[in-house]
């Protein structure tokens, strides 16, 4: 009986020897497609980091497999006759090689699996679309679990998955006697004090090709490349976890929301883009964090919270986002309709906090958590910005920023579009969180302490705003109870010396949208 000529298309966030699409190949038949095609690279404008990340990366992984004696078919974004889409590039590979089947990796992203849906009928050999097994939680489990929720808590999901996976759990139990150690996770950095330096990864031959590459062809694209230092293979990957692991993780649980100028990374992981392009995998970090805590080289508060990043948050929002999608994008639960400002690009704004994340974010493809939160994305929800243009903007600055991920994150989390699907209530802050858990405030133009005119931090009076213009949605949230009670207790004009504030600052020149 002949073998099957099988070819096996490797999508850009699938670098992972163990993906589905690959367990089973054949090095004697079959063929492994790798392509860089223009549609991917600018359906959004990516920042040019994240670019040659994944370029860098794709041609490092396709390498490694052909000195293992596989036979690559890589398609380069400059190679003659390049149709600039995946489909395209199928039609072209099936001409070259003949295959008997195509098998691929079902894909990241809702915009591509209605791509792949159209292999099937329209090209000429069968196409196998195999789960992604490098996720703890299939898609199929998370909808069942999902099924008949309205609202899908990550504390619910986390534990099921505690329980599932058993990591850092004992006898049936969590360790430590309780789930969930953020209340000891909300520390500000202390006067004077020097996170560790992070490992940077020297440009290879091949990363130095593609940063030559993305500088003449992606010029207008947002971001800076001079500091590019990401890992871009598994073995690079490998030594970040560790150090990692080494040096950040005894920390980090104590200083994951705090925010400090001139030093964006302070104890993260960093990992987020080896994770998210596949050269890591959850399973293998969380199992490296639990086994910290088992030798005792990290306390449980540390443990824990990164545990319920990878193993909560991360699985969770894959899950939600295929379980609702693809109508969940459209939804804008308290109907804000406000332009981007241009200050997202540009930086350009009297309020510190933003012009240092902008900054960081141009410079590094990269802000963590809070900065993504607690600044960008709590400005945008008290302004009102559209949800649409907000998650464009996501999608584009960041290196580890892929729909499946960032969308929930910003729709659900950051704006509360999703009307509560995802968070119990908007996550809405004045200037004093940012104060107590940053540095940025010492030198900005606006007083952070004073609550009105306009030397005053917008956050402060933007905050109230807020609830006042969502009364009808959110007044009745339990868990808002308290600030509706100090709202109704203030006089009515100094409500309205809150609206006239608002009204004067999201009409003035920091409010400018994009030119265009």
């Amino acid at each position: 009986m002949t073998t099957p000529r099988t070819l096996r298309f490797v999508l850009g966030d699938q670098l992972h020897r163990r993906i589905s699409s690959l367990v089973d190949l054949d090095p004697k038949t079959d063929v492994v497609l790798m392509v860089e095609v223009w549609e991917e690279a600018t359906h959004v404008r990516h920042h040019k980091q994240k670019i040659v990340f994944l370029l860098s990366a794709m041609r490092h992984f396709a390498a490694d497999l052909e000195a293992d004696g596989i036979t690559v078919d890589y398609v380069r974004l400059d190679a003659p006759g390049n149709t600039g889409s995946f489909t395209g590039e199928l039609e072209r590979a099936i001409a070259r090689h003949a295959p008997d089947r195509i098998v691929v990796t079902e894909p990241s992203e809702w915009r591509v699996w209605d791509m792949m849906q159209d292999w099937r009928s329209a090209l000429p050999v069968p196409v196998e679309i195999r789960d992604d097994h490098r996720f703890l939680c299939p898609r199929a489990d998370f909808a069942t679990w999902a099924e008949g929720r309205h609202a899908l808590r990550m504390e619910t999901f986390y534990r099921g998955m505690r329980k599932r996976t058993g990591f850092l759990m004992k006898d049936g139990e969590p360790v430590g006697g309780q789930w969930n150690f953020d209340h000891d996770n909300r520390k500000a950095l202390p006067r004077g004090h020097r996170p560790p330096e992070r490992p940077g990864f020297e440009p290879t031959a091949i990363t130095s090709e593609v940063i030559a590459l993305v500088s003449e062809t992606f010029a207008d694209h947002f971001g800076d490349l001079d500091g590019f230092r990401w890992p871009v293979t598994r073995r690079d990957a490998i030594i970040a976890l560790k150090h990692f692991l080494d040096e950040c993780l005894p920390h980090f649980g104590d200083y994951q929301d705090a925010m400090k100028t001139g030093a964006p990374f302070l104890y993260h992981a960093l990992l987020a883009p080896a994770l998210n392009a596949g050269l890591l995998t959850g399973g293998e970090v969380c199992r490296a964090a639990a086994r910290a805590y088992d030798e005792g080289r990290a306390p449980l508060n540390c443990v824990e919270g990164f545990i319920r990043q990878i193993l909560g948050w991360r699985e969770y929002v894959r899950g939600l986002y295929w379980a609702r999608m693809p109508d969940y994008a459209e939804t804008n639960a308290l109907d804000a309709e406000r332009d981007l400002p241009w200050f997202y690009w540009s930086g350009e704004t009297r309020m510190n906090c933003l012009a240092q994340c902008v900054a960081d974010t141009r410079a590094h493809a990269y802000a963590h958590h809070i900065q993504r939160l607690m600044v960008t994305g709590n400005f945008a929800l008290l302004a009102g910005l559209a949800p649409a243009q907000v998650e464009a903007w996501y999608l584009v600055v960041y290196a580890d920023a892929y729909e499946w991920v960032e969308l929930p994150n910003v729709h659900g989390m950051a704006l509360w579009a999703d009307g509560g699907v995802m968070g119990s209530k908007p996550y809405a802050a004045s200037g004093a969180y940012i104060n107590r858990m940053s540095d940025y405030c010492t030198a900005c133009a606006y007083d952070v302490s004073a609550k009105a005119g306009e030397g005053a931090c917008p956050f402060n009076y933007l905050y109230w705003n807020f609830l006042i213009e969502n009364a009808d949605r959110l007044q009745g949230n339990p868990r808002l109870a308290m600030p509706y009670r100090t709202l109704g207790g203030m006089s009515p004009s100094r409500r309205s010396e809150i609206a006239a504030d608002a009204a004067r600052f999201l009409g003035g020149p920091e409010m400018r949208s994009a030119p265009v």
